[in-house]
This record gives structure tokens, sequence and C-alpha cells, in this order.
């Protein structure tokens, strides 16, 4: 029996079979080859829902073989191609699929030329998919729609389940009766939460979109001049690169909010960011396990509350609750600090509450802020240092791009703070650490700071922490 994301898939994929669905690289491909090329991935797929990992990029045709997936009812395994080659060989033998999709040059990379495993051969839309032999192993998940690839920012990466009850209370709202007149633009890439939910709630609203391989500022900014979209999505380090740029109001007009999520953003930026180009910035709170987001500001909060509530990432949304409790598991009052737990809306009324390592308070409006994660916490001689503090203070000066904070072992302290920092003018350590002795408790001012060229990140644009402690991994000698 089919399900009510997949019926608006197809539903959507027939609306307007001529009309304009998705850009990317200057060229616009219809709804009707969209639906095309997903249908015959489906049907090379088959009826056995296995489960099906794709080496997974922005392109068009990933988006088609995503939607053929779904369509077919099986399961999307997530495979992230960016990860060296070591590690994606290493996965997909660990995975021991039934199924690979990818590129030609991708499957040639990464993919073992031996049974069981059956290879779908994709490539531009208009060029049929091709299987290497029939898929005949059928490994499935029912009622899982993708097994996503956690960001991996503190550790190494692991895969969580998402149902397809549970992506559609999050992408799905009324069934469109036309294809929209406005067009979106999605550069978050598809092997994050973030690009998979934006791509659905874009395909099930039958909105087109143009579809960036990567954040990059020009053809960003291109793609806002050209199409004027209304509400445009930007992660803290791309939104930090907008604010420092060139762009004026001008570039941006049209847009009249900026959602942002997945990493920590201060109220400082978002602030900079709105009086700059006159845009509010609506910050949310979300995360792989709960299938989308929890809590998030909209509009009308942000106009009547922010000034009072900056730097909270707003309230409880579709339909999750919140609460902050103790160690001991007891439930704080308003604006006390503790530990984050949640019912995520999307899993349905009988979850149980699921505890985060996110350090929380929520006042007694329902706001939430993030004081950040219990779990990195660093003790220096028995103070306590939240690297998100002082990530924060480095990047409100004004010549850091990017910051990435994380302990360092300390035969004498047990552990002290150090920084790596990316920056768009020069501006030496020593200076760094003048800077933020205004800003900060001593205890908490890095013992070392690293300048790089690039801050490592994950695919959803979140510092990589684990690279960031491999930078520091010789520990301090006595």
């Amino acid at each position: 029996m089919a399900h009510r994301l997949t019926d608006r898939i197809s539903t959507v994929l027939d609306l307007e079979p001529d009309a304009a669905a998705i850009e990317s690289d200057g060229d616009w491909i219809n709804w009707g080859a969209l639906g095309s090329y997903a249908r015959q991935i489906g049907a090379l797929i088959g009826r056995d829902r296995p489960q099906v990992g794709v080496l997974l990029r922005n392109r068009p045709e990933h988006i088609a073989t995503v939607l053929g997936i779904l369509l077919s009812g099986a399961t999307l395994v997530v495979v992230n191609p960016s990860r060296g080659d070591d590690r994606i060989k290493a996965d997909l033998s660990a995975l021991n699929l039934p199924l690979i999709v990818g590129t030609a040059d991708d499957i040639a990379s990464y993919v073992e030329a031996t049974p069981p495993t059956s290879v779908i051969t994709i490539g531009d839309i208009g060029q049929s998919p091709t299987a290497s032999v029939p898929v005949t192993a059928a490994d499935s998940k029912i009622g899982i729609a993708v097994r996503m690839l956690t960001s991996g920012t503190t550790g190494p990466p692991k895969r969580i389940d998402l149902s397809y009850d549970m992506l559609a209370h999050s992408v799905l709202g009324p069934e469109p009766t036309a294809v929209r007149d406005s067009v979106a633009i999605v550069n978050a890439p598809l092997v994050h939460m973030g690009g998979i939910y934006r791509v659905l709630q874009n395909i099930c609203e039958a909105r087109p979109f143009v579809l960036l391989a990567r954040f990059d500022l020009s053809r960003w900014a291109d793609a806002v001049r050209t199409h004027r979209p209304k509400a445009v999505s930007l992660v803290p380090a791309a939104l930090r690169t907008v604010l420092h740029s060139e762009l004026t109001a001008d570039d941006l007009a049209g847009i009249r909010v900026v959602t942002s999520g997945t990493a920590p953003l201060s109220a400082e930026d978002a602030d900079a960011f709105t009086e700059k180009f006159g845009i509010p910035v609506l910050t949310s709170y979300a995360a792989t396990e709960f299938g989308g987001g929890v809590a998030g500001w909209n509009y009308a909060d942000h106009q009547k509350y922010w000034s009072t509530k900056r730097g909270s990432v707003g309230r409880a949304s579709l339909g999750a609750q919140l609460r902050v409790v103790g160690e001991d598991g007891t439930v704080l009052g308003p604006d006390e600090p503790g530990l984050l737990e949640v019912k995520p809306g999307q899993l349905g009324p009988d979850t149980e509450w699921l505890r985060t390592t996110d350090l929380a308070r929520i006042d007694a409006d329902g706001f939430l802020w993030i004081l950040g994660r219990a779990d990195q916490a660093i003790v220096r001689g028995g103070f306590k240092v939240m690297p998100d503090d002082v990530r924060s203070a480095l990047e409100s000066h004004p010549d850091v791009q990017g910051a990435a904070v994380v302990g360092r072992p300390d035969p004498r302290l047990g552990e002290t703070p150090v920084a790596m920092v990316e920056l768009r003018a020069a501006v030496s350590a020593d200076e760094l650490s003048g800077y933020l002795r205004n800003r900060l408790a001593p205890y908490e001012i890095p013992t070392t700071i690293a300048i790089v060229e690039a801050i490592p990140r994950t695919p959803s644009g979140k510092a990589d922490l684990s690279a960031v402690r491999a930078h520091f991994d010789t520990p301090v000698a006595p």
C-alpha cells in the first residue's frame, strides 16, 4: 500500500509535466523529465523494498533517485561520497547492501564488482539509468524511508532511521493544485538531513528550485538576484560569509526572512545581518534523530519577542514537547539550566522523552536557549568552560571568519581550551588572545590559537570537531 508521502510525490510529479522543476548549472529540468527518471529508478529497484545505498551528490539525477526510492517504498541509505576513499569503501563494506546507486565514476571508485551487490548507474537526466544485474536480494527495513548519516561533528558518524511517517509529518502541508510561481534555492547537502528535508519540502509543495552543488557565494547571490526568493536558508558559516561579503541590501531584495539551523548562531551575528540587510534571521533547533525541527522562531514571534529573547532558538514546533531536567531526571523550572529532553512531534504521541546531550534552559514563555553540549564541556582546573562561549567570542572579532574550540589534555589542569580560527583578514594569535581578555574569564581563554586556511567542516557546515582535535592531539608537556 502506498504511503501518503509517496502519493504526494507521485501527484506533484504529474501536476504540470512541462513546467520547470530544478535548475542546475544554468539548465532547467521539467517535472515530467524528473518524474520519468524517478520512475525508471523505481522500476529498476522493483517491489521488494530493499535498502538502497546511494552515493549522494547535489545533482538532479540524485534527486530523481531519491524520489524513485521513495516511490518504490524502499529505504534510502545515505552514503557520503566526500568522506575519503578508504572510509567510503569501509562504509559500503560494512553496510553490505543488496543495491548501490551512483554515477559511473563513483561506482568505479568505490564499489567492488562482486555479487551479491547490484548496481544502478545514473547520469544526466534524459539518459536512462542502467542496472548491472536485476535486484534479487531484499534486505528490507519496511516503513523506513531514509537511513541518514549524522554529521559526525563530535565523533564517528552513525545512521539514524527516519520513517515515512516522520518525513511526512515534517514536509507535508496542503496539497498543491498547481506548480508554484516562486523559486526556492537549495544549497544544503543532500547527505545531510537539512538537504533532504528542503528538497522534499519543495517537491511536496510543487515549488521549483535552484540546486547548488554546495554553498558558493557568487552562485548563491546570482540565484537570489535572479529569482528573488521570499525565504532562504543559510547555515551559520554561510550566513557569516554573506554578512561579511560585499553584497548589499539591494542584492538581497525580495528576501523577507532567513532561516538558520544545524549549528549555533550568535545573537550578535543575527542582529548584524538584520542591520545590514534589513532581514530578520529565524534560528531553529533540530536533529537527525528527531526527523527534523523541534523548535524555532516564526516571523510573528520574532517581531514581538526578539528584543527581549535574543539568542533563543525559538519555541517548540511541529507538535514537539520540550523540557529541561537535572542529572537525576528531575524536571526543572523556568530558566533553570539542565539537560534538554524532547518529545518530537514527528515520532507520534506515544513516544518516550528523548534525552539530548545539550545543556539548555526554557523560560516561562516557552522559549528555548541552547547553552552548549554537556559532553563537550571543558573542565580546566575545576572551572567549567563551554566551547560555544569561547567560539562565539572569537567569531565576534571583525577579522575572524569562523572558529572551533575543543579541549586538549593537560597534565596539571586536566584540560585546557584550544581554538582553531579561520580568518578573513590578517590578525595574529596574540592579538586574538588580547581581544578575548575583555570578553572572557581568564580560564576561558584558549591556551593555543591555531590560525588555519580553512576549518575542517562536515557536509552540514558544522566544524568537524574530531578533525579539530586531531590537529591538537599532542598533549602539553609537563
